[in-house]
């Protein structure tokens, strides 16, 4: 059973898009979401200048592609002020570090090597860091301190909205052939395979593209469908990674370059639409 998780949010100028701190239940740690215009804001935080991690977000100017720099440093604030100066990309940062300032530079070395793992793992974001962090080696004590701290920050991370650090689908929904499995035939012949997930729907590797985009479909519907066949996830016309787009029907129109109802043509193994699913 998945537990229940209490976080809370102190927002220090009022409004959700400023800077925000949070805490969780069972944590002796803290983190702080800056937009990049508020460091200045920022340096009058009390925990602000303890030993941390950190995650810098942005977006590529030209292709929108999402990214994302993963650090640490003994001094928070002073390192994302340097990095204010020598990194364009980022318009917001999120910072991690313990209240007491219990986190030394072996503890947050571990914690930034695994934070860049799982980010590298999920895909999601294009990580920015020339090298992969030094992993740090830990007592038994100390390892299980520092995965705790790695638990709370994803849990976190994604309340505030960034999906870094989380796998687009389950490890029960990647087993093949699973009961949440669903399935886009043209003429009798597979050609997708997906999930819809609380975010939306995940086209499935192994997946294909049917041919060329059908007359018929407006000229939105061409742009989107081009762009996202143009994606790195496919090769060849195949699927070789996971995918998530907003519905069902947007990965149909991908997948047969056609007009789809998307609750209505994706079935599973029995035949069931996911219209008849959602609604039993």
């Amino acid at each position: 059973m998945i537990e229940e998780q209490v976080i809370t949010m102190i927002l220090k100028d009022g409004t959700s898009t400023g800077i925000v701190e949070c805490t969780i239940d069972d944590w002796f740690g803290i983190s702080y979401k800056i937009p990049r215009n508020k460091l200045k804001e920022a340096s009058k935080l009390k925990y602000a200048h303890n030993t941390g991690v950190y995650v810098l977000f942005g977006e590529d100017e030209e292709t929108a592609e999402k990214i994302a720099y993963i650090g640490e440093a003994e001094d928070i604030l002073k390192r994302i002020e340097q990095h204010n100066k020598n990194k364009d990309f980022w318009n917001e940062c999120m910072v991690f570090m313990s209240e007491n300032n219990s986190l030394n530079k072996a503890h947050i070395k571990y914690i930034e090597h695994e934070l860049y793992q799982l980010a590298t793992e999920t895909g999601r974001y294009k990580i920015k860091n020339d090298t992969n962090p030094t992993k740090s080696s830990l007592s038994s004590a100390d390892e299980i301190k520092a995965r705790k701290f790695i638990e709370k920050v994803k849990i976190i991370v994604s309340a505030m909205g960034y999906r870094i650090f989380t796998k687009l689908l389950t490890e029960a929904e990647e087993v093949k052939d699973n009961d949440k499995m669903l399935y886009l035939k043209y003429s009798g012949e597979v050609f997708g395979m997906g999930i819809l997930t609380d975010e939306g729907f995940v086209i499935l590797k192994g997946s294909k593209l049917r041919g060329e985009i059908m007359p018929g479909l407006s000229e939105s519907l061409v742009n989107y469908c081009t762009r996202e066949r143009a994606s790195e996830d496919i090769v060849n016309g195949v699927y070789i990674n996971n995918h998530l787009v907003s519905s069902p029907s947007m990965a149909g129109v991908i997948i047969l370059g056609r007009n789809c109802s998307g609750y209505g043509e994706w079935k599973d193994g029995t035949g069931k639409t996911l219209r008849e699913i959602v609604n039993k």
